[in-house]
């Protein structure tokens, strides 16, 4: 697993997670993972514009990976 390290961190911002860390019973860093694993999925418009990016940066010519998926599925 990684690790991270965030600077400048307003005070007021680790106040109030060490409040909740309490609340829910659990150490800071619990509770800061956690709140990072609830923010981290993709939204829709993210996940499009992912697509799009992955689109524009591949090479001109490179297949279409349903037509890869398809091949390989029929050639069972």
């Amino acid at each position: 697993m990684g690790s991270v390290v965030i600077r400048n961190l307003d005070d007021a911002v680790i106040e109030r997670f060490k409040t909740k860390a309490e609340l829910n019973n659990r150490s800071l860093e619990a509770e800061l993972r956690d709140a990072l694993a609830r923010t981290a999925p993709l939204t829709p418009d993210q996940k499009r514009d992912l697509l799009e990016w992955v689109k524009i940066t591949l090479p001109p010519g490179s297949p279409d990976s349903t037509d890869l998926i398809r091949k390989d599925r029929d050639s069972r």
